[in-house]
């Protein structure tokens, strides 16, 4: 009978050690790109879930200090020797990549920085996860990839046809991980985002670009007075107030699709291409009158003509990010989003 509590105190000490063993075996899952507005809301979300999370950014565009609950690795996925030394060293069976540029009258000016960065090193990177035997790719990919649609809404089965470089690097980048999905275990999630906007609700994070071109960025920015005025590049587009039409997605909303494509593969889930948006689209308009209306005064516009590599209207058909991830998008809501985008202006302007 003495011998019955020294067992059990023997039986818990053993289950700690089985649990701490476990917890120190377990695989680290890295973030490319992870210091950038979309990467730095996901690895919140990450850290907050209580994954163990590497982050590799070359800081061209991405801020340190918005690397949340990580590690971070300051470099290039383009250099084969840094991403294969970090893949095993910290053991790496599950990669997020967010790494790119994202600009696409840039991509129209200078094609070749949009294919080298954003579809030679993505090679690169898959080429050092593949001689890792990482196990699970999850994509950051866009809705420019169905360039001008037939109809204003896009499915993942909507012909591939982008219209300006960016898009036509990120599908290259696609069907290089579908090849390499063909010939290897290694299974993935693609996800093609439509217009992301706003902030971290809770004002830890946000999008802090230099002269970033996402139309609700900018126009809160105007409305803080960092900008003068926000130009409106096309008003004769075949659209029901001449401006261009977009699906927004709150990146919080976005970054928990991420979340639910980890635990997706991780449960064994099979590769799968999915949009992540609302369903439904605002005009520049739209946009526009939300920014006057959550802010309290207009903002100054002035109006020029179209840039080269704009489709008039792109809206996701999501049902299927729903059905297959279990995805319930919390914050679609125009005035929300730019309420938050307001409230991380305004806090910049303090610091």
């Amino acid at each position: 009978m003495l011998l019955e509590p020294a067992l059990a105190s023997l039986y818990d000490a053993a289950s700690s050690v089985k649990t701490m063993v476990v917890k120190v075996a377990e695989n680290k899952i890295l973030v490319t790109g992870g210091a950038g507005y979309i990467g730095s809301h996901v690895v919140r979300l990450l850290a907050g879930a209580g994954k163990d999370v590497v982050v590799l950014d070359n800081l061209s565009t991405g801020f340190a200090d918005a690397v949340r609950g990580a590690e971070l690795v300051v470099g290039d996925t383009g250099d084969r020797e840094l991403v294969s030394r970090v893949l095993e060293q910290h053991r790496i069976d599950t990669v997020l990549h967010f790494a790119a540029h994202t600009i696409v009258p840039e991509s129209v000016e200078d094609p070749l920085k949009y294919y080298g960065n954003n579809t030679c090193c993505t090679r690169t990177l898959l080429e050092c996860c593949s001689r890792a035997a990482v196990k699970h790719f999850i994509f950051s990919s866009t809705a420019a990839v169905y360039g001008v649609p037939d109809s204003p809404y896009c499915t993942e089965d909507s012909p591939l046809a982008p219209i300006n470089p960016y898009g036509t690097s990120k599908l290259m980048s696609e069907m290089m991980l579908r090849d390499l999905g063909k010939a290897s275990s290694m299974r993935h999630v693609i996800l093609r985002y439509f217009n992301v906007a706003g902030s971290d609700p809770e004002g830890e994070i946000g999008q802090s670009t230099e002269k970033a071109t996402l139309l609700i960025k900018v126009a809160a920015e105007v409305a803080v007075g960092k900008r003068e005025q926000l130009y409106v590049f096309g008003t004769d587009y075949p659209t029901p107030d001449g401006t261009g039409v977009r699906d927004y997605i709150h990146v919080d909303d976005l970054a928990d699709a991420h979340i639910k494509a980890l635990d997706y593969l991780a449960a064994g889930g099979e590769s799968v291409t999915l949009n992540c948006g609302y369903g439904h689209g605002y005009s520049v308009r739209e946009v526009i009158d939300a920014v006057n209306r959550v802010s309290g005064s207009p903002i100054k516009v002035k109006e020029e003509a179209r840039r080269a590599g704009d489709p008039p209207i792109l809206i996701a058909r999501a049902e299927k990010a729903r059905s297959v991830l279990g995805w319930e998008p919390k914050y679609d809501d125009l005035d929300f989003i730019v309420k938050t985008s307001l409230e991380w202006e305004r806090k910049r302007l303090k610091t």
